[in-house]
């Protein structure tokens, strides 16, 4: 595909976009890294996977509350003004943390309260830039961003436990923070493509937008995305436990993987045309009938296949959320709506391994496989919904 490259380094050659870009991805990697270097901490001072994840989950639901309050400053007093203070705080909470000056409890819950969602920053100032005929661009920038987050998340946790592993569990915490706290600090400098502020009364009026339907909408899809990753990850495992051999988990993750970014890559390069609605039903649908096959197929080969194939999808649905949360609403509101999604996913993801947990321990693999499932045709409904929404010319920001 040979327009494909170019469409990236074109994107990339935009005035002031590759500054802002790449330390929000140097960010977003220490990010991904932050949850893993917690249970290896934790862990290591407590010799308790069941205290690790305690601590885990408190760091996760804390991020996933107050990243939405954390985007409502930005939104008010723009990024230059608020990063600085979040990322101070958020080097706070990790240095309480390694030194256990309190409990781990709530130094985990300290450290996610803290913790700047970078991507939907990064997203935010693809949006100012790209606007009016530009605004074609946004599906491609989205797949970028989408691509450094799925990186992001195939080196982090492996560069965590090769440290953990090493016999420094401490050093995954800390260098996921100087990668957040450097690469934040590095975006807070880049004024030139900070998105410009709105008035007051521009603000409490851009508000109301974040309960429309066709916002919400996007919301319940990053919820069942989360139930989707949530549920596939305990049911991968399981699966492979279930048959005896492990060591066969790693390989069917990689297989998901590979194809996610090959997806996204693939997504962001092609020239697009039609309804982002129509888009996002089509790989809706797409996802839901890759799943399917799951609940009953057996042979590790053909679970590998069909996982692939899941991969393809999972990134497309991930853009196209992006690219219509960003026509669903405001300016004024655009980085809280980005981190309400963001939050909704990560809501999922924790609801859905306890549930396919207890689905996996009733019926095996197969039943959380079910979950899975389940949570593609949800997606699917909320799609072919979006595409009858009355208040789909509501979406028009401007």
């Amino acid at each position: 595909m040979p327009s494909a490259s170019a469409n990236y380094r074109a994107l990339l050659r935009t005035s002031g976009t590759a500054a802002f870009f790449l330390p929000a991805a140097v960010g977003r990697l220490g990010i991904a890294m932050t949850g893993v270097g917690i249970v290896w901490l934790v862990h290591a001072r407590t010799g308790s996977y069941a205290a690790a994840g305690l601590v885990t989950g408190g760091f996760a639901v804390a991020d996933a509350v107050a990243g939405p309050q954390i985007g409502r400053l930005v939104d008010r007093f723009g990024q230059a003004r608020v990063l600085p203070f979040a990322l101070g705080a958020h080097a706070g909470a990790v240095a309480l943390l390694l030194a256990g000056a309190v409990p781990d409890i709530v130094a985990g819950v300290l450290v996610g309260a803290t913790l700047p969602q970078l991507g939907a920053l990064s997203a935010a100032r693809w949006s100012a830039l790209l606007s009016g005929e530009r605004a074609v661009a946004l599906p491609t920038a989205f797949a970028l961003e989408a691509l450094a987050n799925g990186v992001s998340y195939l080196a982090g946790p492996a560069l965590v436990s090769v440290l953990g592993a090493a016999g420094r569990p401490g050093a995954g915490v800390l260098v996921a923070a100087v990668l957040v706290i450097g690469g934040g600090l590095a975006l807070a400098a880049q004024r030139r493509t900070t998105p410009p502020l709105t008035g007051h009364a521009e603000r409490r009026h851009a508000g109301r937008a974040l309960l429309r339907s066709a916002f919400l909408r996007q919301v319940a899809l990053g919820l069942t995305l989360g139930v989707f990753f949530g549920a596939m990850q305990v049911s991968v495992t399981a699966y492979a436990v279930g048959r005896g051999t492990p060591d066969a988990a790693a390989p069917l993750y990689f297989a998901s993987n590979c194809t996610n970014v090959v997806g996204g890559w693939a997504y962001g390069a092609w020239r697009h045309g039609g309804s982002p609605r129509r888009h996002q039903a089509a790989a809706a649908a797409g996802l839901a009938l890759a799943s399917l096959p799951l609940t009953i197929l057996d042979a590790p080969l053909a679970i590998g296949a069909t996982l692939a194939l899941t991969g393809l999808a999972v990134p497309v649905l991930l853009i196209l959320t992006s690219v219509l949360t960003e026509s669903s609403v405001p300016r004024a509101v655009l980085t809280q709506a980005f981190t309400w999604g963001n939050s909704a996913s990560a809501a999922g993801i924790a609801v859905a391994a306890a549930v396919a947990g207890r689905v996996v321990d009733g019926g095996g693999a197969h039943g959380g496989f079910g979950v899975v499932a389940g949570a593609a045709v949800a997606m699917t409904v909320l799609a072919l919904g979006g595409l009858r929404d009355s208040s789909a010319a509501g979406d028009e920001r401007r």
